[in-house]
């Protein structure tokens, strides 16, 4: 019977805080396929832009790119989860529990508006490729992200229900996936503008989600 293979130790960081080599590089690689992706989607376009271009770009075999992304709607999602994932925990460090509840759901609606202003060009692609976008390495994380957004809009309602500003007989959660919804809609018709105006597009978010908030009250049966 041939020996027992010990199991290879997880990389660790040294004890000085420092990486070990192999995860240096990995991490330069990984920047770097990034870097290639993000620079050929925006200029030769991503329909246009295949997956070995951004290896040899990044300076990788193309074979390192897919430990990372199965295809290329992946790369993109490779590009996007990181920011995605930072501007969603800044925006659950930006709502306050004595806020009103529409100011706190701006709040939250507001950080992804300022990300996706800043970069339009990728932020239109990935609003366009994440429609049924349930498989791939990258997948599950843009999900949990989605779903952690969802979550904190639901949280923000239940804080404002809890405090009686509002009253529903529908759930936190559902309304907050409304409001959610709301907030995905406006978002593409504001990306669709020439110019994007930051604070134009927040406006109209704020009036839809007010008329949400509000309600339409039925009219009153003219009397003969």
């Amino acid at each position: 019977m041939s020996p027992t293979r010990p199991k290879q130790k997880p990389l660790r960081p040294s004890n000085d805080g420092l990486l070990g080599l192999r995860e240096k590089n990995k991490l330069e690689k990984l920047r770097r396929i990034k870097s290639a992706a993000r620079k050929l989607f925006i200029q030769r376009g991503f329909d246009d832009t295949t997956t070995r271009e951004i290896a040899q770009l990044a300076g990788v075999g193309i074979g390192t790119v897919f430990t990372y992304a199965d295809n290329k709607r992946d790369l993109l999602f490779l590009i996007a989860n990181e920011d995605l994932a930072d501007v969603t925990e800044k925006a659950e460090a930006a709502i306050r529990d004595d806020a009103p509840c529409l100011q706190n759901l701006i709040t939250v609606f507001r950080h992804h508006y300022e990300l996706f202003g800043r970069q339009p060009l990728l932020s239109r692609l990935m609003l366009r490729e994440m429609t049924f976008y349930d498989s791939g390495r990258q997948a599950a994380e843009f999900q949990a992200i989605r779903e952690r957004v969802i979550r904190l809009v639901g949280r923000v309602i239940k804080m404002a229900i809890d405090r009686q500003t509002v009253h529903s007989s529908e759930d936190a959660d559902f309304i907050g996936w409304v409001a959610f919804s709301i907030f995905q809609v406006e978002l593409r018709r504001w990306l669709m503008s020439k110019k994007l105006d930051v604070e134009a597009g927040v406006d109209a978010l704020q009036r839809a989600l007010k008329l949400f908030m509000q309600g339409v009250t039925p009219a009153k049966t003219r009397q003969r």
